[in-house]
């Protein structure tokens, strides 16, 4: 855990956050600016400063991450959806602690 992450807040319930799901690894919120009729996070337990400082020893983690989205995803009604990790400054990462954006619910999809 960083001291002044604000994601490693959320994950230790000092910052109140609308939680879809919690285990002992991840957690996943309804994001706060959402960019989509439904946007949430998967973040892991584990501060992890981006995807580009992942290693082999995350890959069980980064596997979850992926498995659980379209679970979450279908429990928030979505039949299709993106997933995006923004890696890095240069990639649009603003928190530097590993997420995973789930969104879905527009009637256009936006392309990339």
């Amino acid at each position: 855990m960083s001291a002044d992450c604000i994601f490693c807040k959320i994950a230790s319930g000092a910052i109140p956050s609308k939680k879809m799901y919690e285990d002992d690894d991840v957690i996943a919120f309804h994001d706060i600016n959402p960019a989509a009729k439904v946007h949430f996070l998967i973040v892991p337990k584990l501060h992890v400063e981006s995807l580009q400082t992942c290693d082999t020893t995350h890959q069980s983690l980064l596997g979850k991450m992926l498995l659980l989205a379209p679970k979450l995803a279908a429990e928030q009604g979505l039949k299709g959806f993106k997933t995006a990790i923004n890696t890095g400054r240069e990639g649009g990462q603003e928190v530097f602690h590993l997420h995973m954006h789930v969104l879905g619910g527009w009637k256009t999809i936006p392309k990339l």
